[in-house]
């Protein structure tokens, strides 16, 4: 068994991680760290556990974690991260972080997105964490960035028009809503239930730090410079990010067509469901799940594409992908803890 380390543990994608690693056939979680809750049960901090764990939360030492663990996985705020990671990296371990701190290639566009890096040295090193792109540089990685949510939703959207040269990577418009648990656990007044029940709203507009890490993924498929227009809103929902993204085609093609391309595309992957004409993805639909769903239409009167994702923010967004990554990383079965069928309603 490889024993696993939870670093922020306390967090949703924290808990997310031990929900989903508790049933792993392969590993033992033998490490939850906390600063606010060290010394606290972990079962105390998520009641939701009780019964299935006896770990008390340690505080975040790199030495502590390093000889608890074979296998870590970072789930702190960015900036924290890069302070906590390289330690981890010199005792010999295996990340993967779930921050933001190393999914930018280069540090001066992470520093005028973020703030300063302070580990860049290993930013040519991680592996962007999307399997799907990915998977053979993450098998050899020893530092993964796991990505996004957003970021997931849209580059598996976007990646079979854009490896095929189907569409115009100029005309990219990309409009998302999360579910407000992409917002952290943390205490914030733009979240409260008051805040959000029964309210629609975009924020971040034209300035969400996704933003670059889109760019940076899009750019990589389309093999040139991409910017886009994105969007993110503000759904009144615990769970879920719906993207629609809008392109002009290059050449006509209808929706049945585009769907054979993303069914063959997508055929191998055991995370992307791809629906028929005339289905659309729903979040509802993916919640409590690793799974991407995939729909598009072809509008013949404007020349233009558009494609629906579907994802958990927690899962497919955050917690599930970084498992899936460790199982890569590992050599084990991909799909090794992540076998749930969503949850419905």
């Amino acid at each position: 068994m490889i024993r696993v380390a939870i670093v922020g543990a306390s967090g949703y994608t924290g808990v997310e991680l031990y929900r989903l690693l508790v049933n792993h056939p392969d590993v033992d979680i033998t490490c939850v760290t906390s600063r606010q809750n060290a010394g606290e049960p972990f079962a105390d901090v998520f009641p939701s556990l009780k019964g299935r764990t006896d770990l008390v939360c340690d505080p975040v030492e790199v030495d502590l974690v390093a000889e608890k663990s074979d296998f870590v996985f970072t789930a702190l705020p960015h900036q924290t991260a890069m302070e906590f990671v390289p330690g981890l990296l010199a005792a010999g371990k295996k990340v993967v972080d779930l921050s933001a701190d190393y999914r930018l290639h280069d540090a001066a566009v992470y520093e005028a997105w973020y703030q300063a890096h302070t580990s860049p040295e290993l930013l040519g090193e991680a592996v962007y964490g999307l399997p799907e792109l990915y998977r053979q540089q993450v098998r050899e990685a020893r530092l993964v960035a796991n990505p996004g949510c957003y970021p997931t939703s849209v580059a598996l959207a976007l990646a079979p028009l854009l490896k095929n040269g189907l569409i115009d990577p100029g005309s990219l418009i990309i409009d998302s809503k999360s579910g407000t648990s992409g917002a952290g656990r943390s205490a914030k007044v733009d979240s409260l239930y008051c805040e959000v029940n029964e309210g629609f709203k975009a924020y971040g507009v034209a300035k969400h730090r996704h933003t670059p890490e889109i760019e940076q993924t899009l750019s990589e498929l389309a093999g040139e410079p991409v910017v886009v227009n994105f969007t993110p809103h503000l759904l009144p929902v615990n769970r879920g990010i719906l993207s629609t993204c809008y392109a002009n085609l290059k050449q006509k093609a209808d929706t049945a067509e585009l769907i054979d391309i993303f069914a063959a595309h997508y055929r191998q992957e055991p995370f992307v469901r791809v629906h028929p004409a005339g289905s659309l993805p729903n979040v509802a639909f993916v919640r409590g799940s690793n799974y991407c769903d995939l729909g598009l239409v072809s509008d013949p009167r404007t020349g233009r594409v558009i494609v629906v994702s579907a994802i958990d923010n927690l899962v497919k967004g955050a917690a599930g992908q970084a498992v899936q990554n460790m199982n890569l990383m590992l050599g084990l079965d991909e799909a090794a803890g992540l076998r749930v069928v969503p949850l419905f309603p």
